[in-house]
Formats: structure tokens, C-alpha cells, sequence
């Protein structure tokens, strides 16, 4: 391959390349961190076992928008965003979601923990596929050192860079494909889609108790803490966490049993009842058409504007 344009570089400037760029993503991630948790409910944290209430004035385009088409909508633009191949409509993908985030009205903090939970697979994404793609005729590589086997291959980190933006376009629409609705309705659009009902049953149970069970730890660390414990590397420490462990486990299957059996006692049969009646309208439609319209310009910018 004799078209593959080669550029060495001395050993200092492959530094001067990463450091900022991993000094870079640092400061992203720690920024997205404390910006997440600056924009948190303040105060004292929500008792878990007690369901939490609707939120009162969040009504939107998207609030009103039928589930079902909502999730066909949102999933079918996600693959056409997938299918993208060059930066400039990644980017213009990224400027949608944000748009759709405005729109939605989603509490800024979630979307953030959201973008703060892929950031690090993103960053080493981006530092470890421009060293490990194949070189191919045409690319531009260049060499540190005269170390051929280090070489930094720049469509490798244009490709990380569209796959990243990519990514990040699709991750910020997860929030309001999930907080426009209670997630009951969700799962209960899902089964109408045809989705086996068991599983969005389990999903709603396991997402429901998590974090009782999670306050539920929490209660007993604290009741640990005030009794002296602290945590050492040593012997007693690993008993105590032992049966710290132990006894989440019997407090949590024996609040299952009491659940299930409440269920039942309320004449559970297997199914849920249905959590909202669902009406699909001409204006879903309408929406639908439009945003996937939205998503094929995308498409027809990726393969006919390069």
C-alpha cells in the first residue's frame, strides 16, 4: 500500500496529542459529573417505598404523543442514525436530540448522568481505535519516533470520532423516550407492540424495587456506621460486609414474599391492569412522519452530500 501518506513525528508530539485530549475528556466528564449533581433534587432523598407522583407541568409535545408510535418513532430514527458513516451528519444528529431534549422538557440532570455514564467507554474509544484500525490505501498515519508499530491512523480517529457522536445523538433521545411517560405505560406500550408481557413485568418490578432495596442498604450502613463500624482490611471488616450481605439478602427475599402475596391477595393473575388507556390519533401519525422524515434527509446528507 504505497498511497498511505506517512508522517513522522518526534516522540514529544504524540504527548502533546493525548495529554490534552485525555486532560480534555477529564475535565468533560468531571464538569458533566458536577453539573448532574448540581442540578439534583436538593435535600433529604426520597423515601422509595412510597411510588412517587406524577410531575405536575411537565406536559409536552411528547408527553401528549401516543406510547406506542413514540417508541416505534424513537427506535426506528435511532437505527438511522446508527447507519450514519461520515461526522458533519452525526453532529447534525446530536443538534436534533438536543432539540427533542428541549422540546420534552427532561430534567437537564438526567441527561447528563446519561452522557456521563458512556463518557468513559467513548474516551477510550477514541484513543484506542485510531492506534488499532488497519491502514488502508489512501489514510494518513502518522509515526512517533520512527516506531512503525505507533502509528496513529487519523481516519481511525475520525471514524471514533462519528461513532462517538453517533453515541451521544442516540443516548440523549433515551430520556425522553423514558421520562415522557410513566414507565407503567411504557412497558404496557411495549406489550401492545407484541413485547412478551412477563418481561416488561419484571423489568417494572426489578426497577420498582431496586431502589427500595437500595434505601434499604443504605438504612442498614448507616445503622452499622452509628453502632462504630468502620470499614478496615482486616478480618472482622470482612465478616461484618459478610453479614451485612447476608442479612440485605433475607430482608429483601422476605419483603418479595410479602409482596407477591399482597399481589395475589389483590387477585393478581399474571397480568398487570392496563395503567392508562392508550389512543393513537392523527396528530401521532403526523409527528411520526415527520421525525422520520427528519432521519432520512440525515441519511440522504450521510450518502449523497460527500
Amino acid at each position: 500500500m504505497t498511497d498511505i501518506t506517512i508522517i513522522h513525528k518526534p516522540l514529544w508530539q504524540l504527548f502533546k496529542i493525548f495529554v490534552p485530549a485525555v486532560a480534555l475528556l477529564w475535565a468533560a466528564a468531571a464538569w458533566l459529573r458536577r453539573r448532574a449533581y448540581q442540578r439534583s433534587t436538593p435535600g433529604e432523598e426520597p423515601d422509595w417505598s412510597i411510588p412517587p407522583l406524577p410531575q405536575a407541568g411537565a406536559v409536552s409535545l411528547l408527553h401528549r404523543w401516543d406510547v406506542r408510535v413514540k417508541i416505534i418513532t424513537i427506535l426506528s430514527y435511532s437505527f438511522m442514525i446508527a447507519a450514519l458513516r461520515h461526522p458533519a451528519p452525526a453532529v447534525a444528529a446530536i443538534i436534533v436530540s438536543l432539540l427533542v431534549v428541549a422540546v420534552a422538557k427532561t430534567p437537564p440532570a438526567k441527561v447528563l448522568l446519561r452522557l456521563l455514564a458512556i463518557s468513559g467507554f467513548l474516551g477510550m474509544f477514541l484513543v484506542v481505535m485510531p492506534l488499532s484500525i488497519p491502514d488502508r490505501s489512501g489514510d494518513t498515519v502518522l509515526i512517533f519516533n520512527g516506531w512503525s508499530w505507533l502509528g496513529f491512523n487519523l481516519r481511525g480517529l475520525q471514524l471514533a470520532a462519528t461513532i462517538a457522536a453517533k453515541a451521544v445523538a442516540i443516548t440523549l433521545l433515551m430520556e425522553p423516550l423514558i421520562a415522557t411517560a410513566p414507565l407503567p405505560v411504557t412497558l404496557y406500550g411495549l406489550a401492545r407492540l407484541g413485547a412478551p408481557d412477563l418481561i416488561g413485568q419484571m423489568v417494572l418490578l426489578s426497577y420498582r424495587y431496586l431502589h427500595v432495596f437500595r434505601h434499604e442498604a443504605r438504612r442498614m450502613s448507616a445503622g452499622m456506621q452509628v453502632r462504630g463500624f468502620r470499614k478496615r482490611s482486616n478480618l472482622q471488616t470482612l465478616r461484618a460486609v459478610a453479614n451485612f450481605l447476608g442479612m440485605l439478602f433475607v430482608r429483601s427475599f422476605e419483603r418479595t414474599e410479602r409482596v407477591f402475596d399482597a399481589m395475589r391477595a389483590r387477585g393478581h393473575r399474571g397480568r398487570f391492569p392496563e395503567p392508562a388507556p392508550l389512543h393513537l390519533r392523527g396528530t401521532d401519525l403526523i409527528l411520526m412522519a415527520a421525525w422520520l422524515a427528519v432521519g432520512v434527509m440525515l441519511i440522504s446528507y450521510d450518502r449523497f452530500g460527500y
